[in-house]
């Protein structure tokens, strides 16, 4: 089914489902003659030779600058040439393919003077399977991703890389490929192609996508590992997390009370103590406190999906221009800096737990390390060094980014989000994530096949689709295998898909 772009309506799930599944996109009619109206404004305007930021000025410190009518003309070429200044590795093509759409979505307003062939080509790249080839680093979230962008943008001129069909081609040989015209870039072109953040609001629409279902993954895992570890179900109660009110809380209790239903611990048929540790406990406000994190940068991500991010911005039913900062990535960048922080917290109870099933001095009974044969193996010990470096990396990526602003063009833009630094940094919190709580899981399977009695039927099924992948630890063995099987497992959400079709949805 296509998706029909509006310019509103725009949600983290399609995002995902255009970036990563290659969903079809059309403009809708109504978009479309929008943007016919703003361009035949600007044209007027042009026309009347009216001073207009980054149509007929320069750019930046130079916006003082007034442009002649032949530099009008080449001025959108050498501004893409001069912002396509990135560097590094690759951005993954879904990260490219969200950012394209966000774009578009932005032009679908009426509101940033484009020509409709930039905004076709662009819908037309989508479909068919162009993906420009941008760098990841350059952008420092303000005026939007330039740099990134202008990758993007050197397609408009038949220039730059892009990938089709598996194969990285020049910019010109992948259109001719899919049979996409150049459009080339005349006057406000191509300042309105690049001039807003949409690459890393693109890449925090996809995080927030899956930091999601990774936050729905820890509370099977602190099902598992509260099973094993005999603990006190009744904090988990829903009148206790209702009378306080925070709905994350209400949420992630009622997560993990769908996975441990039926089982021994859940029906009182086993003792435990009055009151267990805090990494026992307390999971449901502290998943739920990232949950509310989550929900709170969803809003500001989806806002931004949906708002004029440009510079200048037409109106055309007042005949009016004006110039502004609604480039600025700081609305997105705050917000997905406490997104990354609460999901490196999330990974520090996981470890706090992964401990105390690896420690006999509070692990309710369970052997050392979870091995029978203590001295001559050590069982899951090093597991948990793994987890902690990873933690470490975590804390270290944690710092807030957007208080990092480094003033750039002369001091004209002399404070910038540095947004794209948080959402690549939280990509990497997120990749260590997978890993530690992959870890957790393995070591709450080990634990559970030591223990004799009923679990619940959510955690009985993860335990399950865990053995499809990682036998049980009964002798020592290498096991950096079995921790990169199971950071790929969390990464897939198999386990997430198989426990909710059986217990159902867990938020």
């Amino acid at each position: 089914m296509t998706y029909i772009i509006t310019g509103a309506g725009l949600t983290l799930e399609d995002v995902v489902n255009v970036a990563r599944h290659h969903q079809n996109v059309t403009l809708h009619p109504e978009a479309i003659a929008r943007i016919h109206a703003c361009r035949q404004m600007l044209e007027k305007k042009i026309e009347a030779h009216e001073i207009m930021y980054g149509v007929n000025t320069g750019i930046g410190e130079f916006s003082e600058i007034v442009l002649n009518d032949d530099q009008v003309k080449d001025f959108q070429k050498y501004l893409i040439y001069n912002h396509a200044a990135g560097i590094g590795d690759p951005m993954p093509l879904e990260w490219v393919r969200g950012a394209m759409l966000g774009r578009i979505n932005v032009h679908a307003h009426g509101n940033s003077g484009c020509r409709l062939e930039i905004t076709q080509t662009l819908v037309d790249m989508l479909n068919k399977g162009v993906t420009p080839y941008v760098c990841q680093k350059g952008s420092v979230g303000a005026c939007g991703d330039l740099a990134p962008m202008s990758q993007i943008a050197l397609l408009m001129m038949g220039e730059g890389h892009a990938y089709y069909q598996g194969e990285l081609l020049t910019g010109k040989e992948a259109l001719d490929r899919a049979g996409i015209p150049v459009p080339g870039l005349k006057a406000r072109d191509g300042l309105a192609t690049i001039n807003g953040s949409n690459v890393l609001t693109a890449m925090s629409a996809i995080f927030l996508f899956d930091a999601n279902r990774f936050l729905k993954q820890a509370e099977i895992a602190a099902s598992m590992s509260l099973e094993a570890m005999k603990a006190n179900m009744r904090p988990y109660n829903p009148k206790l997390h209702e009378v306080r009110g925070f709905k994350g809380a209400i949420r992630s209790a009622a997560a993990i009370l769908k996975c441990v239903t039926g089982g021994d611990l859940y029906e009182g048929k086993i003792k435990c103590k009055v009151q267990d540790a805090y990494s026992m406990r307390s999971t449901p406000q502290v998943i739920g406190a990232a949950h509310d994190a989550l929900v709170y940068a969803r809003s500001q991500v989806e806002i931004e999906l949906n708002g004029v991010g440009d510079n200048p911005v037409f109106f055309p039913e007042e005949n009016l221009q004006l110039s502004g900062a609604n480039f600025q990535g700081s609305p997105v960048s705050v917000p997905m800096d406490m997104a990354g922080m609460v999901v490196t917290m999330v990974c520090v109870m996981s470890e706090r737990r992964m401990n105390r099933l690896n420690n006999p001095a509070l692990s309710v009974g369970l052997p050392a390390f979870l091995t029978k044969g203590a001295g001559m193996f050590s069982g899951l010990m090093l597991s948990q060094y793994t987890a902690d470096m990873q933690i470490v990396e975590q804390r270290i990526l944690s710092a807030p980014a957007s208080i990092q602003s480094i003033p750039a063009a002369a001091d004209q833009e002399d404070f910038v989000s540095m947004g794209m630094n948080t959402a690549l940094k939280n990509f990497q919190i997120l990749d260590n994530a997978y890993g530690i709580l992959g870890i957790e899981i393995m070591a709450a399977a080990q634990a559970l096949d030591l223990r004799e009695y009923t679990f619940g039927k959510g955690t009985t099924k993860a335990k399950e689709v865990v053995r499809r992948h990682v036998d049980f630890l009964d002798i020592d063995r290498p096991l950096y295998p079995d921790h990169n099987k199971m950071k790929e497992l969390v990464k897939s959400c198999e386990i997430l898909e198989e426990v909710e079709a059986l217990v159902g949805t867990l938020g």
